[in-house]
Formats: C-alpha cells, structure tokens, sequence
C-alpha cells in the first residue's frame, strides 16, 4: 500500500508514542517524513529538534524539515504532554505550562507549516485531542481543558482554511498504551490494579493502541479522505458513544 507516496508529513511528538507510531504508519505507506521532538528518532526520518513552547526553534525546525523534504503535504500535530488534578491541584504556572505545550504549542507549529501547505495540491492538518475533551474524567481538569481547546480550535482552523484547499480534522483517542500512560501506572501505589481499572473503563474492555490512533490519524490525513474536514474521530473502545449496562 502506497497510498502516501510522494506526500511530505510532518509529526510532531513523533519521538515515542502515537507519533512515533504515525510516522511509522506513513512512512511504510510510501510519505516521506520528519519527526519534530526534543529527542526525534533518527533514519528512516528526518529528525528535527524543537521545543514547542519556542517559536523562533519551531520556525527554523519547521523549515528545516520542509527544505530536507522537498515541502509539506501533511502536518500532524501531536507533540503534547499531561497532567493530573482536579482544578485546584495545579498551580497557575503548571496551568500555563500545560496549555504552552498543548494549544499555543500546536498553533506555533501550524503558523510555521502554512506557507507550505498552502503550496501542497494534497493539505491536510491532523491534531491529537483526547476524549477528555468530551467526557469528564476524574484527576484531569488541566488536561482536559488544553485538550477542549484542541477540539475547538480545530474546527476553528478547518473554517478558516477550507477554501485555501487545507482540511484539518482530530482525533480523539481514548486512554491509549502510551509510555507517558506507563509512567503514570508506575508511579501509582497498586499499577496491576489501576491499568485494570482503565481497561474497564472503556467498552472494549482494553487500552486503546499507539498503531490503532496513528490509523485513524493516518486516515483523515489521507487522499480517501479527501472530502472530510472539521471531523472530530473518536478512538476510544467505545468510551464516548456508548453505555453498556454492567456486568452482572
């Protein structure tokens, strides 16, 4: 399958995790791709080092990554991090940390992007979101805050750039096996119990996969998907959509 070939992509986040994991999708698909990251992987990708909190790195990374690709058809906007707490836990410079990261993070990456998508015949913007932006979990008011901003500003951006031939779209992921997810096992007082709990808590009675997101992001980022944008897409075993009754 080489649906993505001659399509340039850029992800970031694309150290580890679900970026890690897209750019390994698009690449076996024929994309040639960068990795932006504090620590991006190296061959087959082009690594480009950047803080997203830094505009002027995020520029240059950017442009670095559009000069050794021969231009960008597709940005993935994944690069994020967590938090955990109710509204009170967290003070107002891990509040604005978070969102520096998370929302203002994605929209440096997009500013620097948009020249060259908008010289791409095949433009398409992909933002991780989560469904904390439309579910509310316990211990995540912070997270999910960045993450409902995430949401609105990519029907916002999608608004904004259809008629220049861009389409953004989201996914939203459900508790996804992640190594920031492992970290947080870790450092819990009983992880066998906790990781079971979040297998539970979805439907499908598991985490969701790395390789599962990167799918779907793969997808809206896609020549099939050529007539969808402002989509919100849910991976997340049934967490959003449906209500089982318990198990007796």
């Amino acid at each position: 399958m080489n649906e993505f070939a001659g399509l340039k992509a850029l992800v970031t986040g694309g150290g580890s995790g679900i970026g890690l994991a897209t750019a390994e999708f698009l690449a076996a698909r024929g994309a040639s791709v960068a990795c932006l990251d504090l620590n991006p992987p190296g061959r087959p990708f082009v690594g480009v080092t950047a803080d997203v909190t830094d505009a002027a790195a995020v520029r240059a990374a950017v442009d670095a990554a559009a000069d050794a690709l021969g231009g960008l058809d597709i940005l993935v906007n994944n690069a994020g991090i967590g938090a955990v707490g109710t509204a009170e836990d967290n003070n107002d410079a891990e509040w604005t940390r978070v969102l520096d990261v998370n929302v203002v993070g994605m929209v440096r990456v997009t500013r620097a992007a948009l020249p060259y998508l908008r010289g791409s015949s095949h433009a398409a913007i992909v933002n991780t979101c989560s469904i904390a932006a439309t579910a509310g979990l316990p211990q995540r008011a912070l997270y999910s805050a960045s993450k409902g901003a995430v949401l609105s500003l990519t029907l916002a951006m999608a608004a904004d750039h259809v008629r220049e031939g861009i389409r953004v779209n989201c996914v939203t992921p459900g508790t996804a096996d992640t190594p920031w997810v492992g970290r947080l096992l870790d450092a819990s007082d009983d992880p066998e119990a906790e990781r079971a709990a979040l297998d539970a808590r979805q439907p499908m009675g598991r985490l969701v996969t790395a390789a599962e997101v990167a799918a779907a992001i793969a997808y809206l980022a896609g020549p099939l998907a050529g007539a969808t944008t402002g989509t919100v897409l849910a991976v997340d075993g049934g967490m959003q959509g449906l209500r089982l009754r318990p198990v007796s």
